[in-house]
């Protein structure tokens, strides 16, 4: 039996199903998962997250096997697929619920993003507004958004915006497409 050793991060670029949808096809990831993260209501809805009162961010939770790709290039690909110079805003998708944040489990993981992140910010000219926190009060969204990509692929909003996002994944890291 050949057991994988996998590492787990959280992630927040604007609307979870974005961000769900292109880690779904990324080589080495074993699984994704959409939920909130870091607002102080325990197991808050969907509604209320959107309401922007709970304090939560959307976010996934992705869990990769490193000896298939590191942790630099998940988070190589997540500044790409979202901007990370908008504050509380991705797209028409605007509230804190929306905003870019690396939550990281561990020392080493915060370590990693910090240089990413000092890398992205020189590249964006000091405008990169990602917050780098310890992920706390996490909860999986409710069962409707899990793959919502997958599962609604011609619903407007995954039209519109996720497949767009899913082709600029493919397009600029085709070394790392999952094969089909």
């Amino acid at each position: 039996m050949n057991l994988i050793s996998t590492e787990t991060i959280t992630l927040g670029g604007g609307c979870f199903w974005c961000t769900e949808a292109v880690y779904e096809r990324v080589k080495g990831v074993v699984s994704v998962e959409s939920g909130y993260c870091n607002g102080p209501v325990m197991n808050p809805s969907y509604e209320q997250v959107c309401s922007g009162t709970t304090g939560h961010a959307e976010v996934v939770r992705v869990t990769f096997d490193p000896g298939e790709i590191t942790l630099r290039e998940v988070l190589e690909i997540f500044f790409v697929i979202h901007d990370p110079t908008t504050l509380n805003r991705q797209g028409n998708d605007s509230g804190t619920q929306y905003r870019s944040g690396i939550y990281f489990h561990n020392a080493a993981q915060q370590t990693v993003a910090r240089e990413v992140l000092a890398e992205v910010n020189a590249l964006h000219g000091g405008r990169a507004v990602t917050e780098l926190v310890p992920e706390q009060n996490y909860s999986r969204a409710e069962d409707y958004h899990q793959h919502y990509f997958a599962n609604h692929p011609n619903q407007g909003y995954c039209a519109m915006v996720v497949a767009p996002k899913v082709e600029k994944f493919r397009k600029t890291f085709a070394a790392l497409v999952q094969p089909a």
